[in-house]
């Protein structure tokens, strides 16, 4: 059993920074691949960025590129998704997951565990 906690969110101007962290639990957190997705208003929860179990590889949706980075540290069993120049587009509920598949395949019918998210509010 894996729990997942977000934390980070909050209220930023446009063109501001976050960072975002998600803590698992469970000794087997560091063999995991691990997930950022987003879920806006009215929109359904779509995959931000991705990063492999040792963060070898990683993903990004074309819509964060450049702006987002994602990474973990296994000791802490910790997952950070650093937001750069944000948008009011970026505003949504953001939540981790683990899963087992490669970061090509993952989406939310693929993930195994799901944090609670944090709630990101970008403001113009």
């Amino acid at each position: 059993q894996v729990q997942l906690v977000e934390s980070g969110g909050g209220l930023v101007q446009a063109g501001g920074s976050l960072r975002l962290s998600c803590a698992g639990s469970g000794r087997t957190f560091g063999s995991y691949n691990m997930g950022w997705f987003r879920q806006a208003p009215g929109k359904e929860r779509d995959i931000v960025a991705a990063v492999s179990w040792n963060g070898g590889n990683t993903y990004y949706a074309d819509s964060v590129k450049g702006r987002f980075t994602i990474s973990r540290d296994n000791a802490k069993r910790t997952v950070y998704l650093q937001m750069s120049s944000l948008k009011p587009e970026d505003t949504a509920v953001y939540y981790c997951a683990l899963g087992s598949l490669p970061i090509a395949s993952m989406s939310t019918h693929t993930m195994t565990y799901w944090g609670k998210g944090t709630l990101v509010t970008v403001s113009s």
